[in-house]
């Protein structure tokens, strides 16, 4: 068929309903006047509705959009490559069949004025999803001041200066400066509020996070508000040496009690400048870890707004904190309800601290600190019993859990938890559908590894937490302990690991994780755990780049509950999400990935991202 054969024909196809429903609708009107059959006619009426008159009005409000592109990857087994694809609405239509692509690829000149086919330069892959970030605390990380890779004190000051200068209404006892990144392995020692003692900032209220948010570095304004003498604190410490500043776990808590809340205007704020910065690394939607209800009633609110642009799956927390049960006042949402931006379908308890800060719960001490072996930040039995809560209530059950003892911990909470969830079936068919997970998976002894494998436990990994914590994890656990259970990802490859950045902890972008989770180097620097350009930290648990992709895909959307998610894929009834490159992903050299950046992003079938603006 020729091009304009073709319009023609698409044209033919438009007016067809038109002419019928005008047809139909004077048969009606004529037989209605003639008929005292109520019945007959009321039946006529119903079949015009639905078969002619619905169908008809909702093809004017929302034709369809055909896309072309250079190449589509779209990850469905079924039609592996394209070049063009319909959208309905906010969904997929179809993937065009090379012929049919083809036929209108090679006609373009026939579409110049049909606003309806579109026609783009570029690479298509689905929308990426990062499995496990922080949307509210990345947004707030990108209006504080930003620690990261700090060497020194004095520069960790000169920092937060810089950050005044800019705010100067920051820092009194309603504002509190905040910031987020230090870490002791960079400063060099363990920093206290003497760090940041200066005169820009004295008597400046200052609160800084470390690298992983599982301790917080506070000013002396901070450190006067508190008591002078700190009982011992459960689950969490209190740094007093070399001196007072820094508090971890549980002990954070005194001091965000203490901390002046930003307003919803605020928040709002740091959730649209979330947002757009997601987009603009490919992020089409998120796992969100840990939203308290407040959090929650804020992002329903903004889900009916232009800005959200980037779908959430909600892990949410309690107001009272980690590791409670308040089903009265966190209530699900399904993606339908709506219209596939935010679900509320999991809760997030803790079963430990970090690494970093020797805060994760080890069976056997850390190599490099004998006296220490991290702690639970609540009992075994404790967290076994809030699982088969929430698991009773219906709800996903996602543990964070990074030391070994931790994670065999969690892995004991959750099979009891499907138990009560599933009581008449095995472990293993109940976690088919009701998917618990385990957040970061960090440390977890091979013993422990067979069991999540029987289970079906998924873990959720951020490739770059391993990245990152290679120039020290080996002393901080040992090699035997390092070699058998650290940082798994290929090992666990058979559980459909989610991938993700915990971003604001890590940088979001899905490339730089992709190329962590692929070489097993730094994306920083492009270096392996010596410094070094040969192969990477125990490369044996590398993952290829389409294993890697599909973390970033369809493994978040298959981790998610709540039904009606068919995301991380281009197909037919799919959500409408895709991302645009410069070149195909298999032409890139690993190294490039570390630098890649995205032309554009689609979600919902519009363009939320376009480089150089939209």
């Amino acid at each position: 068929m020729s091009g304009a054969a073709s319009q023609a024909s698409s044209r033919l196809a438009w007016l067809a309903p038109l002419l019928i429903s005008i047809l139909g609708a004077s048969i009606l009107g004529s037989y209605s006047q003639g008929t005292t059959d109520n019945v007959l006619y009321s039946k006529g009426k119903e079949l015009y509705d639905t078969y002619i008159q619905r169908p008809f009005l909702g093809r004017i409000q929302a034709p369809l959009q055909t896309h072309c592109y250079d190449s589509i990857k779209t990850l469905d087994a079924e039609n592996p490559h394209a070049r063009c694809f319909t959208v309905s609405g906010h969904r997929f239509d179809r993937i065009l069949p090379d012929l049919e692509a083809n036929e209108i690829i090679g006609h373009r000149e026939s579409y110049e004025n049909d606003t309806n086919v579109h026609f783009h330069e570029g690479h298509v892959i689905p929308g990426l999803w990062d499995g496990h970030g922080h949307l509210l605390q990345y947004g707030e990380f990108l209006h504080s001041v930003n620690i990261f890779g700090a060497k020194t004190p004095s520069e960790l000051r000169e920092r937060v200066r810089e950050y005044l200068r800019t705010n100067p209404e920051s820092g009194d006892k309603d504002n509190w400066i905040r910031g987020v990144g230090w870490d002791q392995n960079i400063l060099g020692h363990m920093p206290t509020a003497e760090d940041l003692a200066d005169p820009v900032l004295e008597g400046l209220y200052v609160m800084i996070d470390r690298v992983d948010v599982h301790c917080t570095l506070v000013s002396k304004a901070i450190l006067d508000l508190l008591p002078d003498e700190f009982p011992d604190i459960p689950g969490g410490e209190v740094v007093r040496e070399p001196g007072m500043g820094v508090f971890c776990d549980n002990a954070m808590d005194m001091v965000y009690d203490l901390w002046p809340q930003p307003n919803e205007a605020r928040k709002t704020e740091f959730v649209k400048s979330a947002m757009k910065d997601l987009n603009r690394f490919g992020i089409v939607g998120v796992h969100d870890a840990g939203v308290n209800s407040a959090g929650l009633d804020l992002f329903k609110k903004l889900t009916k707004t232009p800005d959200w642009t980037v779908r959430v799956y909600a892990m949410a927390e309690c107001t009272a904190g980690h590791n409670h049960f308040c089903a009265d006042e966190v209530s699900k949402v399904s993606f339908q309800e709506t219209g596939d931006l935010l679900a509320v379908q999991s809760i997030k308890l803790f079963a430990d601290g970090a690494l970093g800060s020797w805060g994760s719960a080890m069976i056997e001490p850390y190599s490099d600190r004998p006296d220490a072996s991290g702690s639970l930040l609540a009992s075994a039995s404790a967290l076994t019993d809030i699982s088969k809560s929430w698991a009773k209530a219906g709800y996903q059950v996602s543990i964070h859990a990074i030391g070994d003892l931790a994670n065999r911990v969690a892995i004991d909470a959750l099979e009891e938890a499907l138990k009560v969830a599933c009581p008449d079936q095995p472990t293993a068919e109940c976690q088919k559908t009701r998917r618990f997970r385990i957040e970061h998976a960090q440390v977890i002894h091979p013993d422990d590894q067979q069991r999540m494998h029987s289970i079906g436990i998924i873990p959720s990994i951020q490739p770059t937490h391993a990245t990152s914590d290679m120039a020290y994890a080996e002393k901080r656990l040992g090699r035997k302990r390092t070699a058998e259970s650290a940082y798994r990802m290929r090992s666990v490859l058979g559980l459909n690991p989610v991938l993700g950045s915990d971003f604001p902890v890590e940088p979001p972008d899905p490339f730089r994780g992709i190329y962590a989770a692929t070489t097993r180097k730094s994306p920083n620097t492009g270096k392996n755990a010596d410094g070094g350009e040969g192969k990477g930290w125990h490369d044996g648990e590398a993952l290829t780049l389409e294993e890697a992709l599909l973390g970033f895909t369809r493994a978040p959307a298959a981790a998610a509950v709540g039904g009606g998610l068919e995301a991380g894929v281009i197909k037919g009834g799919g959500l409408a999400d895709w991302v645009v490159l410069d070149r195909s992903l298999g032409e890139y050299d690993a190294e490039d990935l570390r630098s890649m950046r995205v032309e554009e992003t689609w979600v919902g079938g519009r363009a939320a991202y376009r480089r150089g603006g939209l």
